[in-house]
């Protein structure tokens, strides 16, 4: 373990203080913001060459982010528990047995939950949900009663909204009551995806899932058939819109802010020769040994409950290797050059972004890192969402807030020319007008045209909802009111949404 600067250690005990003393923060909030203070004190990761000074910068110039994750990882950042096996054995470790009712089948759950750790304490993916329910579905009425106060109680205890529930692509019962509820709750928590096959999901199925949808930001619409062909028929939408092995995970998520690599280099080639490749490779190494800790010295495997009954497997890990401000990148290039031209705009700017893709693809197909068996010894590209403290940067692939084409048709072409590089997450986010609810086979027949075209993932939502997506997470505008004027708010990232209101413009997207 490396020895740190009491300089260090001072700025860390301010920052114990200062978090103590925050009126704005829940206990709940205070004691993990502390956890994380802790950590910040160790230093026990042998980093590469060239990453602190990639990594330790202001918003403005950070290249490599860690978003969060800690010196020290005591556990994956991403962990997918194959809640069907629990249904079906129940745990010996929880000392639950197999629910025989709709009644049993919530509660386990919602103590399974409360046992599934993640880069945020909380759960990131509790289930393909109505496949879990849908056994115990006898009486509806009762069972739309239980699972508004399992929805309920998971929005009021699982407290932020990267907690990520499955329905689809099959109708069911539990299914269709999901939907209902979530369209009557208007709950920021769980995220929800429909994963989507028209040739599977039934239209009045998807029409009801709009209808929610529109009222509350959520479903969001997988391409089923993409993820599968992909990921196999064994994949979940996990977090933000992460699609991941059921049983696995992501042992790490680190990303590239392109947008600020780019001002480091002279021109084009110059970026895409040594400029990108070197930070690529930095990148990677430090994912590399980031796992090792994880895998050998945690010791997490060995002990967590999770592994040992067999709920998750390391054959089913796999890192998530990041990236935003693809759009802020390509702009930075084109000056540089004097050339003409906007990202999303122009056709030499989006084949510019093409070419730097094509450069992060082939890097990530020839590396190998040793634990990630659930992708054959490879990281999964993942278009990162961004967080609140980032300035001029777009998320993933994204066209800029404010740039976005007239017409959805060719923000959807745009997409799809994107979407198919990121096995583990890429999206758009689409408010819309109200006027659609007078016509929502409109929106259905857009989504069916966009994955036939290899679009992977689609939002709406109403452009009046009080609950809106921010970047790949759910937040209510009326929770960030209550924090703009200094009171406690039950979820954290109702934070992260109020500061992506201020830095990424959010509020401000084209309605469609």
């Amino acid at each position: 373990m490396r020895e740190i600067s009491m300089e260090r250690v001072n700025k860390t005990r301010n920052n114990i203080l200062s978090i103590i003393k925050d009126k704005t923060l829940t206990h709940e909030q205070k004691v993990a913001s502390l956890a994380g203070q802790a950590d910040s004190l160790l230093e026990v990761l042998k980093l590469p060459e060239g990453l602190e000074e990639r990594l330790d910068l202001d918003p403005t110039n950070k290249i490599i982010c860690d978003l969060n994750e800690g010196h020290a990882p005591m556990r994956p950042r991403y962990i997918i528990p194959d809640y069907a096996k629990f249904m079906k054995n129940g745990s010996e470790f929880l000392q639950l047995d197999p629910p025989t009712d709709i009644w049993e089948a919530v509660n386990s759950l919602l103590i399974f939950y409360k046992h599934v750790p993640s880069v945020t304490n909380f759960p990131v993916y509790v289930g393909n949900i109505d496949e879990l329910l849908e056994p115990f579905v006898v009486d509806e009425a009762e069972a739309k009663k239980a699972i508004r106060l399992f929805l309920t109680h998971i929005d009021r205890t699982i407290l932020d909204s990267f907690c990520h529930a499955n329905i689809g692509p099959r109708a069911t019962k539990a299914g269709r009551l999901i939907l209902e509820v979530e369209a009557e709750l208007e709950n920021a928590v769980p995220n929800l995806t429909l994963k989507y096959d028209k040739d599977i999901t039934p239209d009045d199925f998807a029409l009801l899932a709009i209808n929610t949808a529109l009222k509350t930001a959520k479903p969001s619409f997988a391409n089923h058939k993409m993820f599968m062909g992909e990921l196999t028929q064994d994949y979940v939408i996990a977090s933000c819109y992460n699609g991941l092995k059921l049983g696995g995970g992501s042992y790490t998520l680190c990303r590239v802010l392109l947008g600020n690599l780019a001002k480091k280099a002279n021109n084009i080639e110059h970026f895409k020769n040594e400029v990108l490749p070197e930070t690529l490779e930095i990148m990677a190494a430090y994912m590399d040994e980031r796992i090792r800790f994880i895998v050998e010295e945690s010791g997490f495997f060995e002990s967590n409950f999770l592994a040992k009954e067999g709920f998750i497997s390391k054959e089913n890990f796999t890192a998530m290797y990041g990236m935003v401000g693809m759009a802020e990148c390509v702009n930075t290039l084109l000056e540089k050059e004097g050339i003409q031209g906007r990202y999303g705009h122009s056709e030499f700017a989006d084949n510019l972004g093409i070419s730097i893709m094509d450069i992060i693809d082939e890097f990530n197909n020839n590396h190998v890192s040793p634990y990630c068996y659930g992708a054959d010894g490879h990281f999964l590209l993942h278009a990162q969402v961004g967080i609140d403290t980032d300035v001029n940067s777009s998320p993933g692939c994204r066209i800029p807030i404010g740039e976005e084409p007239e017409e959805l048709i060719e923000h959807l072409a745009h997409c799809a020319k994107f979407h198919k590089y990121f096995p583990s997450g890429v999206g758009d986010i689409f408010p819309i007008d109200t006027t659609v609810h007078k016509n929502m086979d409109y929106l259905l027949d857009i989504i069916k045209g966009a994955f036939d075209n290899k679009v992977r993932y689609i939002s709406v939502y109403e452009k009046d909802s009080d609950v809106i997506r921010v970047t790949g997470y759910l937040v209510k505008k009326s929770e960030m009111e209550k924090l703009k004027k200094g009171e406690n708010v039950l979820q954290d990232t109702t934070a992260l949404g109020l500061g992506a209101s201020k830095n990424s413009h959010i509020l401000e997207r084209k309605v469609r």
